[in-house]
């Protein structure tokens, strides 16, 4: 079973385990931030969530929100996941590269139309 990254301990591309490195390992796996931005609005079951994901795997549905459980990012009422204070604190540090990007796409010729914020 892989390790969920954590700040201090060795993650892949710091021995160190700086907290920053751990974060970047963390939100680098599939389906990581798709699973936080879903999370946003409010509250959803599994099966939603997985559908708001463009019906990804159950297995790594499941194995991204035990990860992010145990970062303390996301937490469980029921059956429903919700985003922590920490998740929350996350959502609104990833606003800004959300805005950088469709500035981004914006400037690309080739670009197709933007999805609506509300649209991942």
């Amino acid at each position: 079973m892989v390790q969920t990254p954590r700040p201090g301990r060795a993650v892949r591309g710091s021995l160190t385990g700086r907290p920053i490195m751990a974060a970047l390992d963390l939100l680098g796996r599939r389906w990581a931030l798709r699973v936080l931005w879903e999370l946003r609005a409010g509250p959803l079951g599994a099966r939603a969530l997985r559908d708001r994901c463009d019906a990804m795997s159950s297995s790594v549905l499941y194995q991204r929100l035990r990860e992010l459980e145990a970062a303390g990012l996301v937490g469980r009422d029921g059956d429903r996941y919700e985003l922590t204070a920490l998740g929350r604190s996350l959502g609104t540090a990833i606003e800004p590269l959300d805005a950088w990007a469709r500035d981004w796409a914006r400037s690309s010729s080739a670009e197709a139309p933007m999805p609506r914020a509300d649209e991942a």
